[in-house]
């Protein structure tokens, strides 16, 4: 804190102060009290001028006593017997005529924060609370909530509590509002407000009256309230729909808010019609002046879009960045362009990415070729022509950034690895980070048999491994040396002698150095052990688009709209993007399950199990993409699963053909069943594949074998070649009046095969019902 004035500065405000020629002065006394406060603000410490000041408060000048008050309340807790003096002139202002002056005084009583000093206060400001004037009953409202900050483990004086409450009624709606708060945090260890129905109808009948903050308020509160009957909450949102659409975005977004914390539990289609009529002002904050608001939007936007992926599809425009806009404000809305991305504006999305590329901050430039790997999921070819592009520029930070990008595109799309094999000759000399040289590394270790140049390209890294300081590079060196060696060993030999040497006599990080040991040992085991371990499987080339966040129910994350949680999700969402892993974000985890509804044709199918239980689908524990390959391809192995319980596999065949529907409409109706969608090929493209899974359960009202509380894990596959084959019969499969299908040779039939742990013919059986039946909705809508 600066030093700007010494004793003598302060000895002289003492003498002006004790002047009687200063004091008989109006206009100069009030000037030397204003010099005393300018001096204060600039870290001149004059807490001993406080009994002149004290001497200076009383007074019939409302300037004079706002000044005063500002010093006291600062040195109060330094002089806490001096402000007991203080105390018989504010009191003596509370009964003051003005109304000014008496809510001047109750609130600087208030804000001197003297625990001894209480038992004066209580007095006026019980008195305060039936003042005729406004001000002063909103300065002593807010006063018992200091009060009680001030003594926080105090009993609560229930006469209070109970007048803070009738005031709720108030003319005022400053003061209603004030007795909110003030009860919120009177009451903070007994849960607030208690809001009943006619306290409840009384907020939202005086809504209109609040200003914006006020309107927050009371919206806040009421979503404590939960109404008793449809009918008593649609009279609740019908009086909530004009500030649905406030021009006040807080307003808006508090509504909104309360919305879904009464619709999303029972009616979702309400729930996503207010999340449609908020896009206006969601898109009009987003023009906001306030870089802040603006970023708070585009946040919340990403929150919505979860549940309604194409809600802002026809303003996708509106999120092209501009040339003045932070990097912040930038990034966000490449993670928004990224979820509007669809046919028709694909072109112009990746062109407007293409330009961020290289803007002059690297940050926004790494951000826009991630965003161009994320759309490339859905549109390899388009995007990988762009990465290309960029890795001609030889800029270090773009070539590095590209390159990642290309590694987490080959990881989800393997149908790309023939195309950036050929854009990776001469990339390596441009990189210098080590994430970029661990990224192109893997690519060479990876798909070593693709390039031409890759035992040569790790020649040169091998020659420098002296000098590489990050043990990360030189793990993913040896990986790559490995696996290049497997398939062009002639190349790859004395290469390979070479860094093993290095890795085992003297290289010092001991990772390193066991990592080569293991790769020693492996050799000695012989060539094909060898391969089996480094050369395992891989992900299957024919899945073409794998879904990275299908649309999450709204009340997944309805109880984090519009508060702070949106602003801290964004950068972890965007990194595990960014890593090519599917960002699963689990905002509740209480398990959800739907029963099933079958049609009319297959209603009676699906019959229950003894003790009356019937089967539901549900989606918890979700299952990671990466745990769904690993199960799908090495099998149902659960080291905690009891000894026969194995797997079973069933193959079937459905009515169903893939040309007939949109892949986002056939993974909304699975959706709908609680059946999910882990990834499927474009729907032109043959073979036509698409991987499931779900979780079927006994509903049971009374536990009684074998439906007690049963869980089965069901992964599925459907599969469509567009070849006539013979019909594989179903033994589940029946015509009306109870004749069974035979034979046959039909074409554009999709085959079914499922995986199930543990065994349960029933729960398989249910689950082909209902999937055949929602295939057989869709084929035919």
């Amino acid at each position: 804190m600066p030093y700007l004035g010494g004793e003598e500065a302060v000895k002289e405000l003492r003498r002006a102060l004790s002047n009687p020629h200063v004091q008989a002065d109006h206009l100069r006394y009030r000037n030397t009290i204003l010099k005393v406060i300018r001096v204060m603000s600039q870290g001149v410490d004059v807490a001993g001028l406080f009994s002149e000041m004290v001497k200076a408060c009383a007074t019939v000048d409302v300037v004079q006593k706002k000044l005063v008050y500002v010093f006291l309340c600062s040195y109060a807790s330094l002089n806490p017997e001096l402000s007991l003096l203080v105390i018989n002139t504010l009191r003596k202002d509370c009964q003051d005529p003005n109304p000014m002056v008496r809510s001047l005084a109750l609130r600087n009583m208030t804000n001197l924060r003297l625990p001894s000093l209480v038992e004066y206060v209580e007095q006026p400001l019980m008195a305060g609370l039936r003042d005729r004037a406004a001000c002063v009953r909103r300065v002593a409202v807010l006063g018992w909530a200091k009060l009680h900050n001030l003594q926080p483990h105090s009993d609560i004086d229930a006469a209070v509590v109970n007048e803070l409450y009738s005031m709720l009624r108030d003319g005022d709606p400053v003061v209603m509002v004030n007795c909110l708060r003030a009860l919120e945090e009177m009451l903070k260890e007994e849960g607030g407000v208690a809001v009943n129905k006619a306290i409840a109808y009384h907020l939202l009948n005086r809504l209109k009256e609040c200003d914006v903050w006020g309107q927050c308020e009371v919206l806040r509160v009421l979503q404590r309230y939960r109404p008793q009957t449809e009918e008593e909450l649609f009279d609740i949102l019908s009086l909530l729909d004009p500030s649905l659409l406030s021009p006040h975005v807080p307003v808006m977004a508090a509504t909104l808010g309360l919305f879904l914390s009464l619709c999303s539990p029972g009616l979702p289609a309400v729930s996503m019609a207010a999340l449609e009529r908020t896009q206006g002002p969601l898109l009009a904050a987003c023009g906001s002046a306030s870089q802040e608001m603006k970023f708070t939007a585009l946040c919340h936007i990403q929150l919505l879009l979860r549940s309604l992926p194409g809600l802002m599809g026809a303003h996708y425009k509106r999120f092209f960045c501009g040339y003045a806009e932070p990097a912040y404000i930038k990034q966000r809305k490449m993670q928004v362009l990224v979820e509007l991305v669809n046919d028709d504006n694909v072109g112009l999305v990746l062109d407007e990415l293409k330009g961020y590329c290289t803007d002059v901050s690297p940050n926004t430039a790494q951000a826009a070729i991630s965003a161009i790997g994320r759309i490339g999921r859905s549109y390899s070819d388009r995007c990988l022509e762009i990465l290309t592009g960029l890795l001609g520029l030889k800029q270090e930070h773009i070539t590095s950034v590209v390159v990642q990008t290309m590694q987490d595109l080959v990881w989800v799309c393997p149908q790309c690895s023939d195309s950036v094999c050929e854009a990776l000759g001469g990339c390596e000399d441009t990189l210098q980070d080590s994430q970029g040289r661990q990224a192109l590394l893997w690519l060479l270790g990876v798909h070593g048999e693709r390039v031409s140049g890759a035992p040569y390209v790790l020649e040169a890294f091998v020659e420098q491994v002296r000098s590489e300081l990050s043990a990360g590079v030189k793990t993913e060196l040896l990986s790559a040396t490995m696996r290049v060696f497997l398939c062009r060993p002639a190349e790859m030999q004395d290469t390979l002698g070479r860094l093993l040497h290095y890795c085992i006599e003297e290289e010092t990080d001991m990772c390193v150095r066991d990592q080569a040991l293991l790769y020693y040992r492996l050799l000695h085991c012989g060539i094909e052990e060898t391969h089996a371990v480094l050369q395992g499987r891989r992900s299957d080339p024919s899945l073409g688009v794998l879904i990275g966040r299908p649309a999450e129910p709204v009340s997944q994350w309805a109880s984090s709209f519009n508060t702070l949680e949106p602003l801290r999700q964004g950068h972890a969402g965007t990194h595990s993007a960014a890593q090519g892993a599917p960002n699963h974000v689990i905002l509740n985890p209480k398990p959800k399950s739907v029963s099933l509804l079958l049609p009319a044709p297959y209603a009676g199918l699906l019959a229950p199990c003894s003790g009356g239980s019937q089967l539901s689908l549900s989606l918890s524990p979700a299952l990671k993409p990466e745990e769904f390959e690993c199960l799908w391809l090495g099998g149902l192995q659960d080291p905690h699963a009891e000894r026969g319980k194995e797997e079973i596999l069933e193959s079937v065949r459905v009515s169903f053909v893939p040309h007939h529907s949109s892949p986002r409409g056939l993974q909304a109706a699975l959706k709908l069943v609680n059946i999910q969608t882990m990834a499927f090929t474009p729907p032109h493209t043959l073979p036509w594949r698409v991987y499931l899974y779900t979780h079927t359960r006994w509903k049971s009202p009374i536990p009684s074998p074998p439906c007690e509380d049963t869980q089965t894990l069901v992964l599925g596959e459907l599969l469509y070649t567009g070849r006539e084959s013979g019909r594989v019969e179903d033994k589940d499969e029946k015509r009306e009046g109870g004749e069974q299908k035979k034979g046959g040779s039909e074409e554009g039939r999709v085959k079914v095969t499922v995986k199930q742990q543990p065994r349960d013919d029933e729960a398989m059986r249910g689950f082909l019902l209902v999937l055949n039946a929602t295939l057989h909705t869709v084929s035919s809508s």
